[in-house]
């Protein structure tokens, strides 16, 4: 549906957060897994949000294309409809439009637009499209691919954080890059069994990820899924032995499981991955994503279980916390799995100097103003977890989840940055929540208090004072996609919220990703970061589960005693701090990791370039 507005155009639909009210224990009936089994024949056959069933719709009738059209010296078509021009956001799905076109567009105009194609279509879609475009289920890995991504793990990049492969990309942008089938391969362990935590997931999907001598392991799914949803999940797994559950509770009305994260057992120890991909094709297809990949964490010696094996950012006990709030039987044997292995090396090892896409870049770190280590020293990398859980938190437990527990990392381990009030903050996100009237409601205050603190002495900024950019995808940024319209399904922001809170649009930045060749594979990743005004520093950087919203981030209650948070999420912040024992600093870079370029909507905005490798660093005091 589109809207217009002062801020200008946008499309909206339904979004991914709502979800039902009241928690369902109770088992499905044999009809439901009948029915669920069944499928239905218009929709995937997994449970989902309405806005990507409504994509799933669109891609499964796409809009041809003769080979005509492919002709370079093809005029451009002409647009369908005037709304469509400018750059209004993209707040949502855009699915609605083209649905709602193809039923009241006559057979002609049909005809019309198999023979024509958009002006700003990127070359290499038009390339797919004329190939037969690459299925979503499609992906394998060639020896050398293999290889590769070995030396990758080992040592390639020393953060351990990673993007996902995108298909229909120049493939040089896909070095460094992890699939799904890269994270589950033998090359890196012999599975004993795993874990996985997720809102979306295909079932029968996830199982062919697997190496085929991994796909009879045991595996439990952690979901959120109730009623009827839950009982289409159960039915996608009753071919498969050994597959078990455990259904998060979701307590809390809106709620959603939306942590996404995997425990792989190995018999040479244990693994970690944090992402912010769904267990579905299409989110491992042609959408940015991120990966945080663990260390592979040894056996500790017998008899030191435990407390044992504790990383200096307490990463191991935090990640048994986190689990211990599903308050789930399942969950306690993998607590027990953890307590057996030593996540010590959290912090990752990697000497000063490191090869990266054929590039030598030098890392070097300033103990004090007249010493550097020197270049044969190893380094240790540190993340910090951040996670929220539902829940009504008081006294210090306010302090363990959602954005309180980021402030609080933040004001013990973060550098008091020099004139920090013009140091931005950056958000970068696939969905948004109901944030008030204003922003004085959540965004800038109560959160925005979160993103800038900075060490215990620092002084507290008024909210008015640090800029903040907002970065989420435009109608033509979708439109012009790898994916087209369907891509608005994974970037739902619902009307009705939309329409109460227009003043949030004079935040927003269009998506673009030319560093790492993603300007059109639209974002599902998300991320927060703390920049410098010149870009070249950063203080902080998050990659999360967490969509901009109360219920992921959660929302202070009873005069400011009480966080309210509604949904599972997970994610981790690098810190500077954790580098180098305990020093401050900030990262720095050899090239502005966000470019700023001004572009016009009825005022000045502007389109930010993230970069999201982030090897290129020194460490400042």
């Amino acid at each position: 549906m589109l809207q217009e507005g002062a801020h200008g155009k946008w499309t909206v639909s339904s979004s991914d957060e709502s979800t039902e009210e009241n928690s369902d224990s109770e088992k499905p009936s044999t009809s439901a897994l009948l029915s669920a089994a069944q499928g239905k024949a218009s929709g995937p056959q997994y449970p989902c949000s309405e806005a990507r069933k409504a994509a799933h719709k669109r891609k499964a009738s796409p809009v041809k294309f003769s080979d005509k059209s492919l002709a370079p010296e093809t005029p451009p078509a002409e647009k369908q409809r005037a709304t469509q021009e400018g750059s209004g956001w993209c707040l949502s799905s855009s699915d609605e439009e083209p649905e709602d076109r193809e039923k009241s567009a006559p057979k002609k105009r049909l005809k019309e637009e198999k023979c024509d194609v958009p002006e700003e279509l990127p070359p290499n879609r038009i390339k797919d499209e004329h190939s037969g475009n690459h299925k979503a289920e499609d992906y394998n890995e060639a020896p050398s691919e293999a290889q590769d991504t070995w030396d990758l793990l080992n040592g390639g990049n020393p953060f351990r954080f990673f993007l996902t492969k995108v298909t229909g990309i120049e493939q040089s942008y896909n070095s460094g890059a992890l699939h799904i089938k890269d994270i589950l391969s033998p090359l890196f362990g012999t599975l004993v069994s795993s874990a996985q935590f997720n809102y979306c997931i295909d079932v029968e999907w996830l199982v062919r990820q697997y190496p085929q001598e991994f796909r009879k392991k045991p595996l439990l799914i952690v979901h959120g899924e109730k009623r009827e949803s839950k009982a289409e999940l159960l039915a996608q797994a009753r071919p498969f032995d050994n597959i078990s559950f455990c259904q998060a509770k979701l307590d809390i009305a809106f709620g959603t499981h939306h942590t996404k994260m995997m425990l792989l057992l190995y018999e040479e120890g244990l693994r970690v991955v944090i992402h912010t991909s769904n267990l579905i094709a299409d989110d491992w297809h042609q959408k940015t994503q991120g990966i945080w990949l663990s260390p592979l964490y040894p056996r500790l010696p017998q008899g030191k279980a435990g407390s044992a094996g504790e990383s200096e950012t307490n990463f191991k006990s935090d990640l048994i916390s986190y689990l211990m709030a599903y308050n789930a039987p399942a969950l306690k044997e993998w607590v027990d799995v953890i307590q057996e292995h030593d996540l010590s090396e959290t912090r990752n090892r990697y000497s000063s100097c490191l090869c990266y896409r054929s590039a030598w870049w030098c890392m070097t770190a300033m103990q004090d103003s007249n010493s550097y280590i020197p270049g044969n020293l190893l380094f240790f990398i540190l993340v910090y977890l951040l996670g929220s859980t539902p829940g009504r938190y008081q006294g210090i437990d306010k302090e363990k989840w959602g954005h309180l527990r980021l402030r609080k990392l933040l004001k013990e381990h973060a550098s008091s940055v020099p004139a920090q009030e013009s140091w931005p903050v950056v958000g970068q996100f696939s969905s948004i929540g109901s944030m008030g009237a204003d922003e004085s409601k959540w965004l800038c205050s109560e959160f925005q208090e979160s993103l800038v603190a900075a060490g215990s002495r620092a002084t507290t900024l008024l909210k008015c004072d640090v800029p903040v950019h907002l970065v989420y995808p435009t109608v033509n940024n979708v439109r012009q996609s790898l994916e087209g319209y369907p891509a608005g399904g994974s970037l739902p922001y619902s009307i009705q919220t939309a329409q109460k809170q227009l003043w949030l649009h004079t935040y927003f930045h269009k998506w673009s990703a030319e560093v790492s060749g993603r300007s059109h594979a639209m974002p599902h990743i998300k991320t927060y970061m703390r920049p410098s005004p010149d870009f070249k520093k950063i203080a902080w950087f998050l990659v999360t589960s967490a969509n901009l919203s109360k219920a992921a981030w959660g929302a202070l209650e009873k005069n400011g005693t009480q966080l309210m948070i509604r949904s599972y999420e997970l994610g981790v912040l690098f810190l500077p701090s954790a580098f180098i024992n305990h020093g401050f600093g900030i990262f720095l870079t050899l090239m502005p990791l966000i470019h700023m370029e001004t572009c016009g909507f009825h005022r000045e905005h502007y389109r930010c370039s993230v970069m999201f490798h982030l090897l290129t660093l020194s460490l400042l005091r």
